[in-house]
């Protein structure tokens, strides 16, 4: 071999080496290190958003206040978008309209499971939503710790309707009666063994809600489907004066769909964010109560996660501070009107 062709293969072997030290020998596969690099632009590009921690959030309202004004535009705006995406006022529960004999739906909470309407089904759904709407002046009543010596009795009477999530019989004067509302004892049965046995004591709870109604999720997972319909049967055979709406499925899913397209991640929303939502969809004007899941108060004194106990909620089931900033973005620009203190003096600013 000529001297020329030495010094080219040389100078060839030279410049493999150096691309070799430059790029070094991986054991990822190829398609591995293109799915890396595309990781890294898109990260870049789209940095992962943190959510606050509780910390941060309690003094960031801290720092901006309660003070409220209500914006009727935002809250018609907003209540505009509920009745495109979910449509509250035919959906909100089953009815004959809009759950007819024969139809096939699914759980809303199952990927499962469906169930058919047979004619024993059907009978137990009203022939529309029994609600004249829309409603003038909704109060939602959660169960946050917040709630507990708030004094806001007399303020949630002042509301045209009531929806409640309840989960214990209700104490420290939060409510002096309950003339008209809406309830959702989605544990409530829990505490009475499921009413196979006496009904007695379940029927006597709930004769403080008088003429209201209530709301349960009977198909929204195939396990409270019986505990549901064991709810109505008990309180028609006692001929009790509250009355058993069904939730529909359809309108839980898509308003599951309608919050995790504004980045609530979680396996299922809380039942006060389901009411939440229906009530600014249904009503004119919405205050909620007890929302507010953090373990110190707005002077950040100790509080218990419930009005009733110190119970958490199962971790990653329910994203509660993801909850509580949309709400709270609700309250800033108006749509809402949520209580955080208590309610000493119930007198609101003017309208804009």
């Amino acid at each position: 071999m000529s001297p020329c062709g030495r010094a080219r293969r040389h100078t060839s072997r030279g410049a493999m080496a150096v691309l070799a030290w430059k790029f070094p020998r991986t054991r990822l596969p190829v398609g591995a290190s293109a799915l890396c690099v595309v990781v890294l632009c898109w990260l870049y590009i789209f940095p992962v958003y943190r959510l606050p921690n509780e910390k941060e959030i309690v003094q960031g309202v801290l720092q901006q206040g309660t003070a409220w004004r209500r914006n009727q535009t935002a809250a018609r705006v907003f209540r505009k978008q509920m009745e495109d995406c979910c449509d509250p006022a035919h959906l909100f529960a089953m009815t004959k309209m809009n759950s007819p004999m024969g139809k096939s739906m699914w759980y809303d909470g199952e990927f499962l499971y469906s169930f058919t309407i047979d004619n024993s089904t059907y009978s137990l759904f009203p022939q529309a939503t029994p609600f004249q709407l829309p409603l003038k002046k909704c109060a939602v009543v959660g169960n946050g710790g917040i709630l507990k010596k708030s004094g806001c009795g007399r303020q949630i009477d002042e509301a045209n309707f009531v929806m409640r999530a309840i989960r214990q019989t209700i104490e420290w004067g939060l409510m002096s009666s309950f003339s008209q509302g809406l309830t959702e004892p989605l544990l409530l049965y829990n505490r009475f063994q499921n009413l196979l046995w006496s009904r007695k004591t379940f029927v006597d709870n709930m004769k403080i809600y008088n003429h209201s109604y209530i709301y349960m999720p009977a198909f929204s997972m195939k396990t409270g489907t019986e505990p549901s319909l064991r709810v109505y049967y008990t309180l028609s055979d006692v001929g009790a004066n509250q009355t058993v709406l069904f939730a529909n499925p359809n309108f839980l899913r898509s308003i599951g769909k309608f919050w995790k397209s504004r980045g609530i991640h979680a396996k299922r929303l809380s039942t006060g964010l389901f009411l939440v939502s229906a009530a600014l969809g249904l009503c004119e004007e919405v205050a909620i109560y007890g929302f507010w899941p953090f373990s110190v108060n707005m002077h950040e004194q100790p509080i218990s996660h419930h009005y009733y106990d110190n119970v958490l909620p199962f971790s990653g089931f329910h994203a509660m501070p993801e909850e509580f900033l949309q709400l709270w973005y609700l309250h800033k620009i108006g749509a809402l009107r949520m209580q955080l203190d208590p309610c000493e003096d119930t007198s609101l600013q003017p309208t804009s």
